[in-house]
């Protein structure tokens, strides 16, 4: 059986590992062994941080729109329950872009979904 050193295939591999370790505090970057626990770290929290990173923004969004929702005088609740009726496709981050950037076209939404809720109230009492 022939002799395997495995020179190019190990450097190839500990050379990877260390470039992604650059800039880690002192033996992180700079010995083998801890770098490569770093960086299995560093990755873990990564992949974990791209899956927050959503729930932090649709956070970040019902945040922008209840706070528009309040200038005009309903709760965020009701306001997205009165667009469903009225039959408004919109999603979260669009309402939150025209909460920040458009007033008036938010309260228009506003309006939108207010007439919607009495009308699904008249709706109800008369059936």
């Amino acid at each position: 059986m022939p002799r395997v050193k495995r020179s190019t295939k190990r450097n190839d591999r500990r050379k990877k590992i260390l470039k992604r370790a650059s800039g880690y505090f002192l033996t992180k970057s700079k010995l083998y062994q801890a770098a490569q626990e770093a960086v299995e770290r560093g990755l873990k929290f990564a992949y974990i941080g791209r899956k927050q990173k959503k729930r932090q923004f649709r956070s970040l969004w019902i945040v922008r729109i209840n706070a528009a929702c309040k200038l005009n005088g309903m709760s965020y609740s009701t306001f997205i329950n009165g667009l469903k009726k009225a039959g408004n496709g919109l999603d979260r981050k669009i309402l939150a872009d025209i909460a920040a950037n458009d007033a008036a076209g938010f309260a228009a939404l506003a309006v939108q979904a207010k007439g919607a809720l009495e009308a699904a109230k008249k709706a109800r009492a008369t059936a």
